[in-house]
């Protein structure tokens, strides 16, 4: 019986052959690579991943996929992992690992941040994601995508936008168009934090209101003097500063 997509998971099954051959040149599986997989579906990319690889873990919160997993793949080439992505312990896996997926976009963002929490232990990250996102993702300052997701991201990992995929790819197709996008850890982080807890609070906070000044958004936090001392102006908004500025406004408040 062929499997339904499930709206409560954000189920959408790529099925387009050509598309599919793009993503796993672009994603280079080596043999010895532990690599995880976030949402198999129906294996579309699974199956040609374990052509290259000796074994693939896969993270799966729908039983009914995992049921059709055990009856199409040996238990030696995939180990299925039945567990909500957002609860899962990646490094558990191994200390240095890669991930890919299409990733639900209805929790593809609280996953990309619970990521991060292991971004020690990852290689790198091939994701398909609604298009929107991966603009957010890799937006420049000054851009109208550009905003707490970029800041957030960008101060851990280097990432590249590789190409659109239509909804036509997809089976039910979504409403949007799609993009994969690869992610790499940075070996040094370019611009350190000394208290990477209130980096994140300034973030959020600046962003919080975005069509507000710093000067309003920042308040109680950082006065005239400071954005003086740091050389910024206090009229500009959240969206016009740049990685580098918001780690120096954290930094000069420790």
């Amino acid at each position: 019986m062929k499997h339904v997509a499930k709206k409560r998971f954000g189920q959408n099954f790529l099925t387009d052959q050509a598309i599919i051959t793009s993503l796993v040149n672009a994603i280079a599986p080596q043999p010895n690579d532990l690599m995880v997989e976030i949402g198999p579906g129906l294996g579309a990319l699974t199956q040609p991943l374990l052509q290259r690889l000796e074994n693939l873990h896969v993270v799966e919160i729908d039983r009914d996929i995992i049921a059709w997993m055990e009856k199409h793949y040996a238990p030696g080439k995939v180990t299925i992992h039945n567990i909500d992505a957002l609860k899962f312990d990646f490094a558990s896996i191994a200390s240095r690992l890669r991930v890919v997926g299409n990733l639900p976009y209805n929790i593809s963002t609280p996953i990309l941040f619970h990521l991060l929490d292991n971004v020690d232990h990852i290689i790198d990250m091939h994701f398909m994601l609604q298009k929107e996102v991966v603009e957010r993702m890799v937006a420049e300052p000054s851009s109208a995508a550009y905003g707490r997701l970029s800041v957030m991201l960008q101060y851990h990992l280097h990432m590249e936008y590789l190409f659109t995929v239509p909804p036509e790819a997809f089976d039910p197709a979504p409403k949007v168009e799609s993009a994969f996008v690869r992610c790499v850890p940075h070996t040094e982080l370019p611009f350190p934090a000394k208290d990477y807890a209130l980096f994140s609070r300034v973030v959020a906070t600046a962003f919080g209101q975005r069509r507000k000044t710093l000067r309003n958004t920042l308040k109680g936090l950082l006065d005239d003097a400071g954005f003086e001392a740091l050389g910024i102006d206090s009229q500009w908004r959240a969206e016009n500063l740049p990685l580098s500025a918001f780690v120096s406004i954290a930094n000069y408040l420790v």
